[in-house]
């Protein structure tokens, strides 16, 4: 589809009656909705007033006392390096975790691996050191007692042990 002349000038028309471009493109035919704003924009043509009645200010909702404001400094450009914010939060300390010392005779590989062995996997699988931890899995459980723990997390103590940074 080309701009004729006569449909430059009726494009011209209807934009200043207000048409929106998707109602200027059905009028017209052939052309899209983005066709017709395209060339608008290379016409130069004005941009419309909003209706009187969007341009009266909304009523905001009053804010209620149970919302927390932080103010914060206004940061422009990379806000990678911008200052981090000290809370007041008292966090419990990390207990140290237990190292899990498995037994050379207990280690087990992929091929020996059954339903009544721990099949927690240690260290990197690329590796020749890399073994299971092969000891007695707790019944309905693919691991022992102690990966059981480890794996099975309530969804509570996962979120408690998150760093206080993240939110």
């Amino acid at each position: 589809m080309t701009w004729t002349d006569e449909r430059v000038e009726q494009l011209k028309k209807l934009w200043s009656d207000g048409l929106s471009a998707s109602q200027i493109a059905a009028e017209l035919g052939g052309i899209t909705r983005n066709a017709v704003i395209g060339k608008v924009h290379r016409l130069g043509l004005s941009g419309r007033t909003k209706a009187p009645s969007s341009s009266a200010p909304r009523q905001r909702k009053p804010r209620t006392s149970h919302m927390l404001r932080v103010s914060r400094p206004a940061i422009r450009g990379n806000t990678a390096l911008a200052q981090a914010y000290a809370y007041d939060l008292d966090f419990e300390a990390e207990p140290t975790p237990v190292e899990n010392v498995i037994p050379i005779g207990q280690r087990r590989t992929l091929l020996e691996l059954n339903e009544q062995t721990c099949k927690w996997p240690i260290g990197d699988p690329a590796s020749a050191e890399f073994y299971f931890c092969g000891g007695n899995a707790v019944t309905t459980l693919p691991y022992c007692a102690y990966h059981s723990r480890i794996a099975y997390q309530p969804p509570a103590a996962r979120r408690d042990k998150r760093p206080a940074g993240r939110s």
